[in-house]
């Protein structure tokens, strides 16, 4: 057990006897970032949330993210490029996307509001060194099935484990206005890495958009040692297969008990995006 979840390969779902394929379970093995993979077929709403209670125990929190590609990594978009001056220069497009953006915005953040500037920037589209996870298991899920045609994952983390591992005192989730010199240390760094470098931290965001609300999303802000969240970060770290012919009708169960691009995604274009895909003229 690792701080209130059951171990992947002790996991026992009532109920449920269909387990994945000895090809797909090799498939995820060699292909899926380095983590326990779930050996339970997911088909349907009911067989994700039975994984999720056998999963979960206690009352420690837990978070998710989707993939709709199971070779996709668990490292931030700043964060992706193979050259440290590339990544050296994605970081420091923040300071562009201040001078431009800042007129432009009815409430900007403060000078020092470095968090809230670097949210903004995210949300905009800008690659920093956060990435995005959710409270909402549901909404995960959602975003594991959005790449037809190949097989996706839905990733759970006790994020209570990552500040564990960074400071033993402290076993919750680090805070904007708590934590502030932290989280300042981090959105300082440079785009190389080190052995000795910062572990990967989990932090509350600072709730500055609709899309965060509705998300119920929250970040993992990583350092230095390792840009890639793994096993080795986060112990509890785990994945639930989403097979590829698994993904439309889990969509059309997500979308029956509200979770849909229009109902996550509060921009217009979304809502028009939904409704000529709900019309079958996408």
């Amino acid at each position: 057990m690792h701080s209130g979840m059951v171990e992947a390969k002790e996991l026992l779902v009532p109920g449920a006897d269909t387990r994945l394929p000895v090809k797909t379970r090799q498939h995820y093995k060699i292909h899926a970032p380095d983590c326990a993979v779930v050996d339970y077929l997911v088909n349907s709403l009911s067989d994700y949330f039975a994984v999720l209670n056998a999963m979960l125990k206690g009352p420690e929190p837990f978070w998710f993210r989707g993939h709709g590609n199971l070779g996709w990594s668990l490292t931030p978009s700043a964060l992706r490029y193979s050259k440290a001056a590339e990544r050296d220069k994605a970081l420091g497009l923040l300071a562009d996307f201040k001078r431009y953006v800042e007129m432009r915005l009815d409430k900007p953040p403060g000078a020092q509001e470095e968090l809230k500037w670097v949210q903004l920037a995210q949300h905009f589209g800008l690659r920093t060194r956060l990435l995005d996870w959710t409270r909402n298991a549901s909404i995960a899920l959602y975003f594991a099935c959005d790449e037809p045609g190949v097989d996706g994952i839905v990733f759970v983390l006790n994020p209570v484990d990552l500040s564990r591992q960074v400071d033993p005192k402290k076993p919750r989730v680090f805070d904007a206005a708590l934590d502030a010199k932290l989280i300042a240390c981090y959105l300082g760094l440079t785009g190389r890495q080190s052995r000795r470098g910062r572990r990967t931290v989990a932090i509350n965001p600072v709730w500055n958009s609709e899309r965060i609300m509705l998300q119920q999303g929250v970040f993992t802000l990583h350092g230095a040692r390792d840009f890639a969240l793994n096993k080795s970060q986060a112990p509890s770290l785990c994945g639930i297969p989403v097979l590829a012919d698994s993904k439309g009708p889990l969509l059309e169960e997500l979308e029956r008990v509200g979770i849909s691009e229009m109902t996550i995604f509060p921009e217009p274009e979304h809502v028009c995006r939904h409704l000529v895909s709900r019309a079958g003229l996408a």
